[in-house]
């Protein structure tokens, strides 16, 4: 335990060195900032808008429609290519593989840090949607608090729906990244897979696409076919399957520099 918590801060330390930080808080800021304006610009529906009962899923949909179809998988393939390749671009692999850390530390401390990098993201998201909704209450002076209650159980189970849709980007990200020296690689692997799974959305077995499956939660699909199969399963099994691949990979490749 003392190794990986030494590892997971020597990880975290490496990120601030990188562009993955601002990636983050400019990704969950993005999109509310953007909404807020458009709600300060048309300031006269506020009253309307923050009086209905709906007033809390509709903001968080409209939100979460602009986030989870392009801004959130763009962002996961570049936060894990950047924190993944860190050692890379500053050529410091040999220098981390002889330090005193199993190589299973390595790669663990470096999927953590990745993921929790992704949970902040949802956090900031979270929270400036929240402001977005609630902020020009404290403006005008016409404008209450919304009334209806907020939807706790209903959001917590969106987010944690979207987090397990990003899994499989994550993984198989994180999978290239350990195993080309050249950014670039990944990255246009990432980005042209996603591509191509948006362009594969309607195909019969679209459902296979590894990248699609936050576009997926605004289909108004949640099972597949006849099975009736819930299709949330998939990116779970994804993950799981990249990642073993990537681990076995990793500890067997021989020039880990």
């Amino acid at each position: 335990m003392k190794l990986l918590t030494a590892s997971l801060q020597a990880e975290w330390m490496k990120t601030k060195r990188s562009a993955a930080w601002w990636l983050v808080i400019t990704g969950g800021l993005l999109i509310p900032v953007i909404l807020l304006i458009g709600r300060f610009y048309n300031h006269e529906l506020i009253p309307a808008e923050n009086a209905a009962p709906i007033v809390w899923t509709k903001f968080y949909s409209r939100a979460w429609n602009y986030m989870g179809n392009l801004l959130l998988p763009m962002g996961v393939i570049l936060v894990t290519s950047l924190v993944a390749q860190v050692e890379v671009r500053n050529n410091t692999w040999k220098q981390l593989h002889t330090a005193p850390l199993p190589y299973s530390i390595i790669f663990l401390s470096k999927l953590t840090v990745i993921l929790s990098l992704l949970l902040l993201g949802f956090v900031l998201f979270n929270l400036a949607t929240f402001g977005m909704i609630t902020l020009p209450a404290v403006f005008y002076q016409d404008v209450f608090f919304p009334k209806a209650p907020f939807p706790f159980k209903g959001m917590l189970l969106g987010n944690a729906k979207f987090f397990l849709d990003m899994l499989p980007i994550v993984a198989f990200q994180f999978l290239l990244s350990l195993q080309f020296r050249n950014f670039l690689i990944p990255i246009g692997a990432g980005f042209g897979l996603y591509v191509a799974s948006m362009i594969g959305m309607n195909w019969k077995y679209g459902y296979i696409l590894p990248y699609i499956y936050s576009s997926y939660e605004f289909s108004g699909k949640s099972t597949i076919g006849a099975t009736q199969f819930n299709f949330h399963w998939l990116p779970a099994i994804y993950c799981l399957l990249f990642t073993g691949i990537s681990y076995i990979i990793y500890l067997t490749k021989a020039d880990k520099t």
